[in-house]
């Protein structure tokens, strides 16, 4: 479970290509679905590194 951060990261990475894909096939709301999930699964990346100790 320590390492579930790289998944999430992989994930959001993986949605902001798909993004870009339908932005540029003129899907602007899927793009934009996309990108919000990325910005999302990148956030749930963050965040178990932002509880270790410093």
């Amino acid at each position: 479970m320590a390492q579930r951060w790289r998944d999430w990261l992989a994930q959001a990475e993986h949605d902001l290509e798909q993004a870009a894909a339908s932005r540029r096939e003129g899907r602007h709301d899927w793009a934009c679905f996309a990108a919000h999930q990325a910005a999302e699964k990148a956030v749930k990346a963050l965040h178990p590194l932002s509880e270790r100790p410093p």
